[in-house]
């Protein structure tokens, strides 16, 4: 079994090996023309057809966005999904490297597709507004990931780090209503609802020193009212909360709610809290997979470690997959730990020589990790076994 696996993995490696300038030349397409969560009907045009030509068969459209895909070689169970990300910043284009993630889950799939790595199937996943939109957790919820054993994807950035340490978060909407009335002519007539949104950002910020690691609360004022000279009856205001898990994230949730009401029955307001995005679960890393992940990317010379401790990087749609099914989603350096994310500098890096020798050693340790998931029962068994653990059952 060891020899027909080492078979398998000289097989994907040779593929990756024969569509590297092809790889490339897709990083850097999409690198030159960045497109926002939910239209990057480009992006996802080539990566689709691309796989397409390839043989797999592809189905757009899913989960009832334009941008989001599926493509399939193979058939049935055992199944590994790998997966792309495609849309950019605005004004920054692909300044989270996400050119390189699209390029790196296509040629993994392109590869053991083409190699005839194992029985099984091989689920390309175009996935779109990572970026705020939540495209994995819709696809989550329309059933996408149901009849897959492993979902795989890397993400570049200033760390070479073998777990991703992903919060949780979610945006909420916090109206207050209260009375308008002319603050000479009849102040007491009036109740100002931007006095009651000032006064939750206050109470936040108290609350906030309470909060544990991992958890915050990061708030701005949508409408504060339409002139000077009118007390406002209408404010609102939009808060970002972040959490280390999604319970905390609930709770935290529960917290703002609670100070909403608190002040509007201290101001004489009402108060309307409505959750306004989609909410991102904390990352679950499949430790297992990313053990084998990490050693196949040691052959080409790059080591993970362990995030450093008590460090966050921020939240990601993968979290949602990572609910349903065994995942990783290592981070891989291509600029040094002075850089970040989210900054022209790091657009630059995604398209410079090292993310190009990342790209190509990415390529391959998701393509053997992939081969690893459809051959060995045992496993693909480790990993439900701690998965559901992970889940309480």
């Amino acid at each position: 079994m060891d020899r027909m696996r080492e078979d398998a993995y000289r097989a994907v490696r040779e593929e990756v090996a024969v569509r590297a300038d092809a790889l490339w030349n897709v990083a850097l397409r999409l690198h030159a023309d960045p497109e926002y969560g939910f239209a990057e009907h480009r992006a996802a045009a080539l990566l689709s057809g691309e796989l397409e030509r390839a043989g797999f068969a592809v189905q757009r459209g899913v989960a009832g966005m334009p941008t989001a895909f599926t493509a399939r070689s193979g058939r049935g169970r055992p199944a590994v999904a790998l997966l792309m990300e495609y849309d950019a910043l605005p004004g920054l284009g692909h300044a989270c490297g996400h050119n390189l993630i699209a390029a790196a889950g296509l040629g993994a799939a392109l590869a053991v597709g083409a190699a005839q790595a194992s029985g099984g199937s091989v689920l390309a996943v175009g996935t779109p507004a990572e970026e705020g939109g939540g495209g994995k957790a819709l696809e989550v919820e329309a059933g996408v990931f149901d009849d897959v054993d492993a979902a795989l994807m890397f993400h570049p950035g200033v760390h070479s780090w073998a777990r991703a340490p992903l919060t949780a978060q979610v945006q909420y909407r916090v109206a207050f209503h209260g009375r308008a009335a002319h603050p000479t002519g009849n102040p007491t007539e009036g109740i100002d609802a931007l006095a009651a949104l000032v006064e939750l950002f206050n109470v936040l910020g108290v609350v906030g020193r309470r909060l544990p690691d991992g958890s915050h609360v990061q708030g701005i004022v949508t409408h504060g009212g339409t002139a000077t000279n009118i007390v406002p009856e209408y404010a609102e205001g939009l808060f970002g909360l972040r959490a280390a898990t999604t319970g905390a994230l609930r709770e935290l949730a529960g917290r703002l709610r609670e100070c909403a009401e608190g002040v509007a029955r201290a101001t004489g307001t009402t108060a309307e809290v409505e959750r306004a995005t989609v909410r991102y679960e904390h990352f679950q890393d499949s430790e297992v997979l990313s053990e084998r992940f990490a050693a196949h990317l040691a052959r080409a010379g790059i080591t993970l470690s362990p995030p450093a401790p008590g460090v966050y990087l921020g939240s990601s749609d993968i979290g949602n997959v990572s609910t349903r099914v065994p995942a990783i989603h290592p981070f891989v350096a291509i600029m040094d730990e002075d850089g970040s994310d989210h900054t022209p500098e790091f657009a630059e890096a995604a398209a410079s020589g090292r993310a190009r020798e990342v790209l190509i050693a990415v390529t391959e340790a998701l393509a053997c990790t992939a081969v690893d998931v459809l051959r060995s029962g045992e496993l693909r068994g480790e990993a439900w076994a701690r998965h559901r653990a992970a889940r309480g059952g």
